[in-house]
């Protein structure tokens, strides 16, 4: 049904791309699998727990929503679903979750994002129809770069405030956030690439030296690891339809719709291939596979930025990749072994790397605006700029009976709103 065309490692080597058609030999691609594989590990883990959803689960559910997306857009888009950071916020505030450990509202958030997906599918749908055009009137640069920019700034104060209950916790953040920057300036290749893993594996001996060596906070506990088994079911959860979740948790649709355009267009820009026609099923597939997620028990799911910064670095842009990948992850997730390794690293030490990936998150979001050279001379672009980081970063509410609209959703839709009033200038 697919079929890519075979180029040789020696045309890679001699400055070549490989596009979303072609391949390396199976061995090659199976290798290149594995690195994107790791290179949305931190993120895809990291947001489960956050929200108190099992990692496994979120897993096992992105490669699954990765095979789904290939399907859905025939192969031709190069892309990674991993945990959407977009959902962290309003899943919490539709939970009532405080962590650490599991959500116990966890069915509240899975309707929830089962209702995005479903909206997130008609947009595709309509996108599919009609054309982007639409979109990027509504959404142009200055309004996708401050909603990106926006999730990051929204989130920071969860690692800051929940996650260092005690000093000793707050300097081992400082210690974590230090080694992936440490990582990631002064070491070069796979290892360079890997920042997150590296970091975190960095700050994880220490934090164990400091704590079972000399005292100085809560042991690091291994036990869990040595008793759980290589192969098992993850811990699925079942959907629980409220309306004021649904109504809460939907519109990150539109969050999403930004990411992805925002991806899509990146893509399209490094292989010279315009892939706007299959925009409208790109975003179709994205619905479709965080419906599937939320019917389990997983996270909403996204394009992923970190698989995209891959496929720059390398210049191998093989849809094939992401198949391998995918089956990968879905093997993952049958593996409570592994769940147990993820829920073993210390609260600390997550929060140094939440640090570190919600400041590249908001980052992201500035670089759009970068990219795409916008006017802040034009005092259209700066106030909705302004405004929008603003509303985001002190999660501005707007209540409307029993529902309340928070930080990210008002950021979103203050910015598409203000930026369509204000371009009615003549």
């Amino acid at each position: 049904m697919f079929h890519w065309t075979e180029k040789s490692d020696a045309a890679l080597q001699a400055g070549g791309v490989i596009g979303p058609g072609e391949r390396l030999p199976w061995p090659q691609t199976a290798v290149m699998g594995v690195q994107h594989l790791i290179a949305m590990f931190g993120a895809t883990v990291l947001a489960p727990i956050l929200m108190g959803f099992d990692a496994n689960v979120a897993i096992l559910m992105s490669g699954l929503g990765t095979l789904l997306f290939f399907l859905v857009t025939g192969g031709k888009v190069p892309s990674y679903l991993g945990s959407s950071f977009a959902f962290i916020g309003v899943v919490i505030a539709a939970s009532g979750y405080a962590g650490p450990g599991p959500n116990a509202n966890i069915g509240v958030a899975l309707g929830g994002i089962i209702a995005c997906g479903a909206l997130y599918f008609v947009i595709g749908a309509i996108v599919q129809a009609v054309g982007t055009g639409w979109i990027e009137r509504f959404m142009p640069p200055v309004v996708t770069g401050s909603v990106v920019a926006v999730i990051g700034l929204n989130l920071a104060h969860i690692p800051i405030k929940n996650m260092a209950p005690t000093g000793f916790d707050a300097w081992m953040q400082g210690v974590t956030f230090v080694s992936v920057a440490l990582v990631a300036v002064f070491t070069r290749g796979m290892v360079q690439r890997l920042l997150i893993l590296m970091g975190l594996i960095v700050a994880s001996v220490v934090y164990a030296v400091l704590t079972n060596g000399l005292g100085l906070g809560q042991p690091l506990d291994l036990s869990g690891i040595a008793n759980a088994a290589w192969i098992g079911l993850p811990s699925f959860s079942a959907p629980v339809f409220s309306g004021h979740a649904m109504l809460l948790i939907a519109p990150v649709a539109i969050i999403l719709v930004a990411e992805n355009l925002g991806h899509i267009k990146a893509v399209t820009a490094m292989t010279g291939q315009n892939l706007d026609v299959y925009m409208g099923r790109a975003f179709m597939g994205d619905g479709l596979a965080t419906m599937v997620a939320g019917s389990a028990g997983g996270t909403g799911v996204t394009t992923y930025a970190e698989n995209i910064g891959v496929m720059a670095a390398t210049k191998i842009y093989s849809t094939a990749i992401f198949l391998v990948a995918g089956c990968m992850a879905i093997v993952l997730g049958f593996s409570p072994k592994f769940g147990a390794v993820i829920q073993a690293i210390p609260l600390a030490v997550m929060g140094g790397v939440s640090i570190v990936v919600f400041g590249l998150i908001a980052i992201a979001g500035a670089k759009i605006w970068v990219d795409n050279k916008v006017d802040f001379s034009d005092n259209k672009n700066l106030l909705v700029a302004a405004i929008t980081l603003v509303l985001g970063t002190g999660d501005y509410t707007l209540k409307f009976g029993d529902f309340a609209l928070g930080g990210i959703g008002t950021a979103t839709f203050g910015a598409i709103v203000l930026h369509a009033l204000l371009a009615r200038r003549r």
